[in-house]
């Protein structure tokens, strides 16, 4: 077991948590916006400061890699290879979709072993960023940006019952009108729920190179124009 100090920016909720052999000790989130630039650096200096005040060693960052927002995603990064750096600690990186579907998996909220998780991020108007997993978190679909009609899990949901959640799934479910298709609400990617998943990383020695890790963006950043740009 390890104590890792697990940090998630990929969407408008900035978390921060630490956790010791399987258990989260602390954790603190903010949801009031894509403020993460501002608040990040407070909850990691409160994060270390328990740890430290507490003589518990950090053995690893594990930092939610995406898919999400470009911004988000590089802020939480750069603070997660920041604290490696000046530590000497591992790098974890995990998949925020898998993350999404822990709280899942924890409450219990699908009874059907033959059921699929489909975790979705908004990417803006019918589009998500969303993958498909089965109850054991193998992949079933690779992630992708879908454009979500009636049709697009069809295939699935034809099969077998799939659960829908996430910030994604909400703006989805007129579109996605099925008698086996099930939406789960309140579900968001937090760093407490990083646990499992980065424990296990940990334990397989999956570690990333601090050096040249980058996040899982699947979508290259593309810049606007102010609407009142000044002249």
């Amino acid at each position: 077991m390890a104590t890792i100090l697990h940090i998630d920016t990929s969407t408008d909720v900035c978390s921060v948590a630490v956790s010791e052999d399987g258990r989260v000790i602390c954790d603190d989130y903010d949801d009031s916006g894509l403020n993460h630039a501002e608040r990040l650096g407070s909850f990691v200096d409160e994060a270390l400061s328990f740890a430290d005040s507490h003589a518990i060693p950090l053995d690893a960052v594990a930092v939610s890699c995406g898919p999400g927002s470009y911004t988000g995603l590089r802020i939480g990064v750069s603070m997660a290879k920041g604290v490696c750096y000046a530590r000497s600690l591992k790098l974890v990186a995990v998949p925020t979709l898998q993350l999404m579907c822990v709280p899942v998996l924890l409450r219990e909220a699908v009874a059907d072993d033959s059921a699929l998780l489909c975790p979705m991020i908004d990417a803006r108007r019918m589009e998500v960023y969303a993958a498909l997993y089965d109850r054991s978190l193998r992949t079933v679909r690779e992630t992708g940006a879908d454009i979500v009609d009636g049709l697009t899990y069809k295939q699935w949901l034809d099969e077998r019952p799939v659960y829908f959640f996430g910030n994604g799934a909400r703006k989805c479910m007129e579109a996605i009108n099925h008698p086996n298709a099930h939406f789960i609400e309140g579900i968001r990617p937090l760093a407490k729920w990083m646990m499992p998943l980065a424990e296990r990383r940990w334990l397989n020695s999956q570690f990333e190179d601090v050096a040249y890790f980058v996040p899982f963006y699947l979508k290259d950043f593309v810049a606007k124009m102010p609407r009142n740009p000044l002249i």
